[in-house]
């Protein structure tokens, strides 16, 4: 099993094999599966993916029981339908995805984990977003699947990957990080530069406290995943340009870590800090969940 990213790496630049494939070898090797199963598991993942993304701007969209939070999916879509995004329309359509994803979970719909519910719309919106640009087949778009799963569990091995544990460094930020590798290799770029994608996209998210709104995953978990897509798809860009950190991946996990350690608890998901505990936050938990006796 592969415990450091640097391991991937080296092992992809001696084998001369795609990341993707040393997911799969690796996969097959610990499951005690076939090829056929592991590659089958992968696709109903993807499958998942597309049809919350689909269900997210059907109609009205989704909306969540608590009211919280829908769709604004429907609402990016329509935006960028207009012509005159400030971002292009590439990366708002990974923002609309995102959030579509996550509405869907708040909507108690089926999403895959990535690696977490809270974290779910990053790596499809990223997927997505980069598809057409880069003529994705369906193959191709189940290969950024697996190397974006070796290199989370890098992560989950690691350090962590559960809001509770890290904050949403862990969650969102892990998954912008898988997200800027496999999008690093989906366009060409070598196994190095994936690394140095990884490292960017989740040194930039280092703190990223997670602070839910009356404790549900919603209020801003929904709207977080949309600077998870954007920042996987600048770092990707920065890394395929050939520039490199002097931090690197898995000193960069390590940080991450001792972050989530450092972290008070009202950070970590209990919804006692962060925005849960400004004046609006606390009346829509009492509205939902009732005032503490």
């Amino acid at each position: 099993m592969y415990m450091s990213i640097k391991e991937i790496i080296d092992a992809a630049n001696k084998k001369q094999k795609p990341i993707y494939e040393l997911a799969i070898e690796q996969e097959i090797e610990q499951t005690k599966t076939s090829y056929e199963e592991v590659w089958s598991k992968m696709e109903k993942n993807l499958a998942v993916m597309v049809n919350s993304v689909n269900k997210s701007i059907e109609g009205n969209g989704v909306f969540s029981p608590t009211g919280l939070t829908g769709g604004d999916a429907v609402k990016i879509k329509k935006y960028r339908e207009s012509g005159k995004t400030l971002s292009g329309d590439l990366m708002t359509f990974g923002v609309q995805s995102a959030i579509g994803v996550n509405e869907v979970n708040a909507a108690l719909g089926v999403i895959c984990a990535t690696p977490t519910a809270g974290a779910s719309g990053t790596i499809p919106g990223v997927l997505f977003s980069i598809k057409d640009t880069l003529q994705l087949s369906h193959e191709e778009m189940v290969h950024f699947l697996f190397t974006s799963a070796l290199f989370g569990m890098v992560v989950a091995n690691n350090a962590c990957i559960a809001g509770a544990f890290g904050g949403c460094q862990a969650e969102v930020g892990s998954a912008s990080a898988m997200a800027a590798a496999a999008a690093v290799e989906a366009a060409g770029g070598t196994p190095q530069q994936s690394s140095e994608a990884f490292s960017t996209a989740l040194q930039n998210l280092l703190g990223l406290v997670c602070d839910p709104v009356a404790g549900l995953v919603e209020v801003p978990c929904v709207k977080r995943n949309s600077i998870g897509t954007a920042n996987a798809l600048v770092t990707a860009d920065i890394a395929l340009a050939g520039v490199t950190n002097i931090i690197n991946a898995d000193e960069v996990i390590e940080a991450m870590l001792r972050v989530g350690r450092q972290m008070p608890r009202e950070l970590r998901e209990t919804g006692l800090g962060g925005v849960a505990a400004t004046p609006t936050g606390v009346a829509i938990k009492n509205k939902i969940i009732g005032e503490k006796q």
